[in-house]
């Protein structure tokens, strides 16, 4: 899985063969013709309100991609960011890095690609935070 080129439709696709679920049963459940299901397996992106139907469909929360692309290539500042909408504070916490992205820095780290300190400086994940997750492998 390549987490910085996320190609929606081929991650849905092996999914779906996975869970062997029928492409008529997606189809009544998308209420789309069979055509629109197959071309969707081949779509690099997609509305998200389709892709939220296809993570209930399927189980799995494939916006878990795009959040683990945003730790990686999108850092947040290390303040906590408020956002004002129609007098509501929302308030965006530290991330919390998914499994998928600590599998995908910690191959970088096994294979050398990458070594400890290239991942803090590119990827700005605190040393602490990347030293537990080698104790643990």
């Amino acid at each position: 899985m390549n987490i910085k080129n996320i190609h929606i439709g081929s991650l849905i696709q092996s999914k779906v063969e996975e869970c062997q679920i029928s492409i008529e049963r997606i189809s009544r459940f998308l209420s789309r013709t069979e055509d629109e299901v197959e071309m969707m397996y081949h779509a690099k992106s997609m509305d998200t309100d389709i892709l939220l139907k296809w993570c209930k469909l399927l189980k799995f929360d494939f916006f878990r991609f795009y959040t683990g692309h945003l730790i990686l290539y999108a850092p947040q500042a290390r303040i906590d960011t408020v956002f004002t909408q129609n007098k509501n504070t929302l308030v965006f916490r530290k991330s919390i890095y998914t499994q998928e992205v600590k599998d995908f820095i910690l191959d970088k780290i096994r294979t050398g690609k990458m070594t400890a300190n290239d991942v803090v400086i590119r990827y700005k994940i605190p040393k602490t935070t990347l030293y537990k997750w080698m104790k643990k492998i």
